[in-house]
């Protein structure tokens, strides 16, 4: 399936437009929309902009992810990851990086800093209720499935 995305340029710095860089990836490139390089101190983190506004139809919208190379070698990845652009938002795309890794990063200008990856978002109301059906899970938050323990069959079965 593919949907038809309209974006248009915003501010006066030239950026590529948002690629993918193989025909079967998910996102397309976002860059960094700077007029110089950028320090991120280690544990900084900063709104990046990207030269961008799109046009997200309705029933989809728009995540901004970290591109995993950044992540892997510097630390530097998506704080809010993913962001999520709303079909109705028309205002410059900007991401908000922050430097997790062990040493300042410099971010340059026109520098692949994010992706941008369109999915459908379904529909849902929401009904107010006073109990909610009982699962084998109940309430039990994090870590709760993660201990190792499996779920020990019946007294007489085998396993």
């Amino acid at each position: 399936m593919s949907v038809r995305v309209l974006l248009r340029r915003v501010g006066s710095i030239e950026v590529p437009l948002p690629l993918r860089q193989t025909s079967e990836a998910a996102g397309f490139d976002l860059s960094a929309a700077l007029e110089a390089p950028l320090e991120l101190a280690i544990g900084e983190r900063r709104l990046i902009p990207t030269g961008f506004a799109f046009a997200i139809p309705p029933g989809f919208e728009g995540q901004v992810r970290p591109r995993s190379g950044l992540a892997l070698r510097y630390g530097v990845t998506v704080l809010n990851s993913p962001g999520t652009i709303d079909a109705d938002y028309r205002g410059e795309v900007k991401v908000l990086l922050i430097n997790l890794g062990d040493a300042r990063y410099v971010v340059n200008p026109r520098e692949r800093i994010a992706q941008l990856v369109v999915a459908p978002v379904t529909a849902c109301d929401l009904a107010l209720v006073t109990e909610l059906d009982a699962t084998d899970r109940g309430e039990g938050g994090y870590g709760s499935t993660g201990t190792g323990a499996a779920v020990a069959p019946d007294a007489g079965e085998r396993a």
